[in-house]
């Protein structure tokens, strides 16, 4: 009993000096934000990014296509997949503080030689050739986290499970913005698609107009080629046009993790709806919800977990080792309890004296990437201020743009007709014609291109802004 108390006195001190250390601090990196980005509507904690996506975009077809790419896009699954595998080692991790316990059962028979003093002894003592060995026993080792050590091995799995799930989060942000972007780009080759055909007919009505005219006198036939060329013009782009739709219809079904095919929308670009009255919120809430700042935030926590492990590395150990069970040199009585049972336990401080240097290394070297990951974390934060200030700049610039645009391709349309009127009536040659109708296309074809520039400038900004996480 009093062997017993001992033994218990021993894990208790033990125990109670690990109580007593703590993980190393942590300090967060000072930052440089700006107090307010510009170009929003308001300089307050209200931002799109509050808004989750099913909210942000309101049309039911791309909302039924995000959530099959968050369902089913390859990407997504293989991040959850990683997310599985850390939050196993994470589980694994949790037992850290415990004690090894294994079992094990071996049985020896040796025979020494006869001229041997052991095989001599042997037979004069007890009579036999040979000595046998039966032992099963229970074997225990435990280390005293005296210093954090374990602790900290434990830090270091948590912020790997967490940086696992801010990836998949980010991963999941990219998803949702690359199916809008291609949705809304499948929106404009839909628009053009229609301009194209609208100006084939006009093409059309031209070549038959100059035709009439050229079998009159009233014009060349150089007018009839030219009038046919232009035609031929957009058809060739209508030809294009379809090999771009195509092409991202199947680009949008791999993204949302189905074959190729077709993609079915039932509105125009002009239908779509967004927040237009966009704000940014502040900097610093931007921070806390983009995912791949605070994975890098993550990773900055993790290498000071393995300085605090290095340090820990460096001094004293208090490992206890216990051993006990049944032991015999005979297997008849190999189980008779107690006169078999036999103990032992171990305890001893060890201190590293001269490692080669390879603790302090070990050391410097864990601080030194923890002063690069400080680093690392300050570039993820400029670039997220970076492309949040990128997209409002844009946004705000081709605000102008689609009204400037808009005013052209207006400007431009009605000259197809003027053109149109003083072509029949003699006061305007072929040439006149044909060039208003390829400004007004090219107005036309170059005001979508900026309708959907500015959708996809809004969707960037709430890309940026963390995607609606919280």
């Amino acid at each position: 009993m009093k062997k017993v108390k001992n033994i218990i006195i021993t894990f208790g001190l033990a125990l109670a000096s690990v109580s007593c250390v703590s993980k190393l601090a942590y300090t967060e990196p000072e930052l440089d934000l700006p107090e307010t980005f510009k170009y929003t509507a308001t300089a307050d904690t209200a931002s799109v990014a509050n808004l989750e996506w099913k909210q942000f975009f309101s049309d039911p077809i791309l909302q039924n296509l995000i959530e099959k790419g968050i369902k089913n896009n390859y990407d997504l699954q293989i991040a959850l997949k990683q997310v599985a595998s850390s939050q196993e080692k994470l589980k694994q991790a949790r037992y850290l503080q415990y004690p090894d316990v294994g079992f094990g059962v071996a049985a020896q028979v040796s025979r020494p030689s006869k001229n041997s003093m052991n095989g001599q002894s042997l037979n004069l003592f007890l009579g036999q050739s040979h000595v046998e060995d039966y032992n099963a026993a229970f074997n225990l080792s435990w280390e005293a986290d005296i210093w954090g050590k374990i602790k900290n091995q434990q830090e270091v799995s948590r912020m790997q499970y967490l940086q696992t799930y801010e990836a998949t989060k980010a991963i999941q942000t990219q998803v949702v913005a690359a199916i809008a972007q291609g949705y809304y780009n499948l929106l404009m080759l839909d628009k053009q698609m229609q301009i194209a055909q609208s100006n084939l007919e006009l093409s059309k009505n031209t070549l038959a107009l100059t035709e009439k005219l050229w079998q009159s006198g009233d014009t060349t036939s150089l007018g009839v080629q030219q009038a046919t060329a232009q035609k031929q013009s957009t058809e060739l782009l209508i030809t294009q046009l379809e090999q771009n739709i195509a092409i991202q219809e199947n680009a949008l079904s791999i993204l949302v993790g189905e074959n190729p095919g077709k993609i079915s929308r039932t509105i125009e670009m002009s239908e779509t709806s967004l927040p237009q009255e966009i704000s940014a919120g502040l900097p610093a809430a931007m921070v806390s919800r983009r995912p791949d700042v605070r994975q890098q935030e993550l990773v900055l926590l993790e290498s000071n977990a393995i300085v605090g492990i290095a340090q820990a590395n460096m001094y004293p150990s208090l490992k206890i080792t216990a051993n006990g069970g049944v032991n015999s040199f005979k297997i008849d009585n190999w189980f008779q309890i107690p006169a078999s049972l036999f103990g032992s336990v171990l305890g001893g401080i060890t201190q590293p004296i001269f490692q080669k240097r390879q603790l302090k290394t070990d050391l410097n070297v864990a601080k030194i990437q923890r002063e690069k990951n400080v680093l690392a974390f300050r570039q993820s934060v400029l670039n997220a201020v970076g492309e949040v200030s990128d997209a409002l700049v844009s946004n705000e610039s081709l605000k102008v743009q689609e009204q400037k645009a808009a005013e052209q391709a207006a400007t431009l349309k009605n000259g197809i007709k003027s053109a149109e009127m003083l072509y029949k009536g003699g006061m305007a040659n072929y040439l006149e014609v044909i060039t208003a109708q390829g400004n007004s296309l090219q107005a036309e074809l170059n005001l979508a291109s900026v309708k959907r520039q500015r959708l996809s400038s809004i969707v960037d900004l709430y890309r940026a802004l963390g995607g609606g996480w919280k």
